[in-house]
Order: C-alpha cells, then structure tokens, then sequence
C-alpha cells in the first residue's frame, strides 16, 4: 500500500530475538543500569520510586516478571528429576548386592543335565535354569544375609515404620468404587473421616495410574511440586508487605502499595544473587574446584547483608530498630514459607 513502510516479509532467528529483549527491556540502557544500581546501592531503586524519580529506571514490574522468568527457566533446566532410576552401574551394584547369581558352575548344569535323555529335554533344562537365575542368590551372600539377621531386621522394621508413600502396591481396594461402598456397609463410628477418604481415594487413584512404581509417581510429583514455585512466590509477596505494613504501621506514608514496590526489587536482587549462586555451584560440582565454595558463600551471605541493609536505606531508621524488624520479618517469612510449602505441595499431591 501506498506509504507504507517497506519491510522485509521474512523475519531472521536474530530479528526476533532482539525484538524479545527489547520488548521486554526496553533496552537502550535502561535495564543495564538499572540492575547495576540494583545489586550495587541497596534500597536506592525502591526509594528513588518512590520520591516519582522512575522515568530514568526499569518499570519494577517489567524488570519482575523477565527476571522471574530468566530465573525459574535456569532453575529447571538445573533441576529436574528426570533420571532418578539411577544409571546402569548402581543398577549393576545393587544387583550385586543382592547375590543374583549371572552364570552357573559347570557342576551344577552337568547334574542338571544328568537325567536329559534326549536334546528337546537337554534345551527344556537349560531354559528352566536361565529362569531360575534370578531367584538364586550365592552361598556366600546367604551366609552374609544369616549372620546379619539383627541389622537387617532393624532395618525392614524402620522402613516400615517411617517409609512414606503415596502409593501401596498392595492396596487393598482396586477402585474408589469399591473402597465407597465397602465404607458404606460399616457403622457410621467406624467409618473413615473425610480427610482419610480424601486421602485413601487419592491413593487408590495413584496406585491404579502408576502400577505401584513408586519412583515414577515421586518423579511425577515433585516436578509438578517444583513448577508451582512462581505461584508460591507471588502468594509470598502480599503477606510479607502485610508483615512490613505492621512493622512499620506508624510511618504513614509508607502505604500497603509502598511495601509491596520494596518488596519487588527485593525479589529481583533475590532472582540475581541465586542464579549468581547457582551458576557458581555448576562451575564447582563441574570442575571440582573447592576454593568456588567460598565464593558461593560470599554470594549468599551478600544476599542477607543486602536485604537489612535495603530496609534500613528504604524506611529510614537506625541500626537498633531496623536489626530487630529484620529479624522478626524473616522470622514471619520463615514461618509462611514453610506454611506455604506444605500447601502448595499437598496441592500438588492432589492435581498432579
């Protein structure tokens, strides 16, 4: 059409990553140094916002939801849980430990074979005796197992006692059906609470999916656990301005908004410092180099410095006073963190 722009139809790979980041950043050079500013002058950002300087920074926000996302897309490709099998030589050395015996002695096949008369009865033995070799174990693993009879005892009993699982491949109702209707037929006092048949029809549904393979159903679990992190998070942050909110509740012009701004580059710095950290602990477990420990220990312990020193940039106070909100802030944090972790992972028990 007349006027307008001539542009090339076909958009490059790099044309469309450049458009990501600009979008994103806004980048002619507001993100660069705003994140210098970040890390380096805690508290500075988040009072400049509020004092209306903003039009020379990153929007928090914007800066929020690229450095979450930059974050938990390192973290998952860090962590996952796909290869918790195990590889073939622990596969290899628990077999061993078991005794399984992988090749017979000679003398034991020629009395096998003693009383074979004709071939198809000389190949009927020698199949029947590669069957059985798994469920033979070697004298010498016997004579292990007989004479540490208190160990191994000891230790099927604590196994069954605090083992916990999800999942019973011996359960003893086949579908959510059946377990219903044999509550229905017994008196109402002995009959399950509601939180046992929430519980017994979520085992009966697991056990009917995974087949009684425990690992698959944890692998499956704690990915879908790992992945409601960012919900976690942003629950987080209104709480914990609620915390600074009666923390700080006679500085009246400090408003509910206000804390939640803190509260903002606070997780951006918190975004940084760790993928700095996790970044260094990849480099240590990779090139086993030690003295990279205690540059991870500087890193975290940066980040702690850095959060009391931001409170105290940011509200104003002393050393006195802002050492003992801290305190009792991360004491609060530290209580609904660990609240927040036991719902959303039995939230994830029940929709994964």
């Amino acid at each position: 059409m007349c006027g307008q722009e001539n542009i090339e139809p076909k958009e490059t790979v790099w044309g469309l990553i450049s458009h990501f980041f600009y979008d994103i950043t806004h980048f002619d050079g507001k993100f660069f140094s705003t994140t210098r500013l970040l890390i380096t002058r805690p508290g500075f950002l988040p009072k400049e916002y509020l004092e209306g300087r903003r039009a020379r920074y990153l929007h928090p926000i914007r800066m929020y939801v690229f450095s979450s996302a930059l974050f938990f897309l390192c973290l998952y490709s860090v962590f996952h849980f796909h290869g918790m099998e195990g590889s073939d030589e622990d596969k290899k050395d628990k077999k061993d430990k078991l005794g399984i015996i992988t090749a017979l002695p000679d003398s034991v096949r020629a009395k096998a074979l003693n009383k074979a008369k004709t071939a198809a009865d000389t190949a009927a033995v020698l199949n029947a005796l590669d069957l059985a070799k798994p469920y033979m174990r070697t004298v010498e693993k016997e004579k292990e197992k007989k004479t540490d009879t208190i160990p191994l005892y000891t230790k099927k009993i604590r196994k069954k006692n605090y083992n916990f699982n999800l999942i019973n491949p011996k359960a003893e109702y086949a579908s959510v059906r059946e377990y219903d209707s044999v509550q229905k037929t017994l008196p109402k006092a002995e009959r399950d609470g509601w939180v046992q048949r929430q519980g017994k029809h979520r085992e009966i549904e697991l056990n009917a999916r995974y087949k009684g393979d425990q690992q698959a159903m944890w692998r499956d679990l704690l990915e879908k656990f790992v992945h409601t992190f960012p919900y976690l998070l942003f629950i987080s942050l209104p709480l914990y301005a609620f915390y600074l909110k009666l923390l700080y509740v006679r500085r009246k012009q400090f408003l509910y908004v206000t804390h939640g701004i803190f509260l903002i580059y606070l997780y951006i710095f918190t975004f940084i410092d760790l993928l700095v950290y996790f970044g260094l602990n990849q480099v240590h477990e990779s090139m086993d180099w030690d003295w990279v420990g205690w540059i991870e220990a500087v890193v975290l312990l940066y980040g702690v410095w850095y959060a009391y020193k931001a409170m105290r940039k940011f509200y104003g106070q002393g050393t006195g006073k802002t050492m003992l909100k801290f305190i009792i802030l991360n004491t609060c944090a530290f209580w609904s963190i660990i609240f927040l972790f036991m719902a959303f992972f039995l939230f994830a028990v029940f929709k994964f």
